[in-house]
């Protein structure tokens, strides 16, 4: 068994996921084996602080295709997966989590839609199983308001799984943003697409790590990823704003010409005051946002660094490998 030049790569960013490796390595190998495609298991240990490592590197023992890259520490899952894509040999890649909720099963569906001449074959949600209403609602929710934001469609109810094609994984590697939402630059390359549809399984064992947190800024790195519509809101609210207090300020011009020069109150002032501070407050947070982004890309800095990989050379202690 060799991982020079196969057909199929699959990428499994990995963190903390230890109990789940054995049986993703069983479905994989039971599924790839029937398709009579040479494949490689690339997977990320994304700085996980169990024994994620040890139990990699046993299955890179047991079967050389398990590719093992370890990075210095915990990058992300886009980062991690950036790593993935970028060492994947195949003629195509397929990213996999780690947890099972993404079957290995829909795999031979993805590569018979490949062989039918599409690049991109993305696998479509169709339930959700094992996580609460509020989690499907607000994943239902940001992919239909993300897409009236976007100038590029972000397919719906679509997470990583999906086949990517080489020339796919080729424009990919062209990217050069170090702030990525993977799931907007697959689909802002283009090519080919079809989707299948699957309906997702729960967690095999374990918690995910994703809190609510976490997918807020998810969220907001997606919609400042792909969109300007923040900006033009911003800017729209500060125009209507001012249209507001011009249209104010007249009124009590003329009030005041016909009617005198009454008192105001003291809580319309505040009112006034704090409403417009907000208005203030919120654009300058946008604008923020965006200078964030500006900040980080200017620093020139990696995506992610390697520690080491079974590529380079094959571990010597239960610690990893130079």
């Amino acid at each position: 068994m060799t991982t020079n030049n196969p057909n199929v790569s699959l990428i499994v960013p990995c963190h903390n996921e230890a109990e789940n490796l054995s049986a993703l390595y069983e479905r994989v190998r039971n599924v790839m084996e029937s398709t009579g495609k040479t494949w490689e298991m690339v997977c990320i240990n994304d700085g996980s602080k169990d024994d994620t490592l040890d139990r990699l590197l046993a299955l890179h023992d047991l079967d050389p295709r398990v590719v093992v890259i370890d990075l210095s520490r915990n990058f992300g899952k886009e980062a991690a997966l950036t790593a993935g894509l970028d060492h994947a040999l195949g003629d195509c890649a397929i990213p996999l989590d780690a947890d099972l909720q993404d079957p290995p099963e829909l795999i031979p569906e993805l590569l018979a839609k490949w062989k039918e001449g599409y690049d991109v074959v993305n696998a479509v949600r169709l339930t959700r199983k094992g996580e609460t209403w509020l989690k499907r609602a607000t994943s239902y929710a940001f992919y239909r308001f993300i897409n009236r934001m976007s100038e590029v469609p972000i397919p719906a109810d679509t997470g990583d799984f999906r086949l990517l094609s080489r020339p796919v994984l080729d424009a990919l590697k062209m990217l050069p943003e170090r702030r990525r939402f993977m799931k907007g630059l697959f689909a802002w390359v283009g090519f080919r697409t079809i989707d299948v549809h699957y309906h997702r399984e729960p967690r095999l064992s374990g918690k995910t790590t994703w809190n609510y947190w976490k997918l807020w800024n998810f969220a907001i790195e997606g919609i400042t990823s792909f969109s300007r519509v923040p900006l033009q809101l911003a800017a729209h609210l500060g125009l209507a704003v001012s249209i507001l207090a011009f249209l104010y300020a007249a009124y009590l011009i003329i009030g005041t010409l016909v009617y005198g020069n009454p008192v105001k109150g003291y809580p319309s002032m505040m009112v006034t005051l704090l409403f417009l501070g907000g208005v203030q407050l919120i654009a300058l947070g946008v604008i923020g946002e965006y200078l964030g982004r500006i900040y980080e890309e200017t620093k020139g800095r990696p995506v992610y660094l390697i520690r080491g990989s079974t590529t380079k050379s094959l571990h010597d202690d239960k610690h990893g490998f130079e």
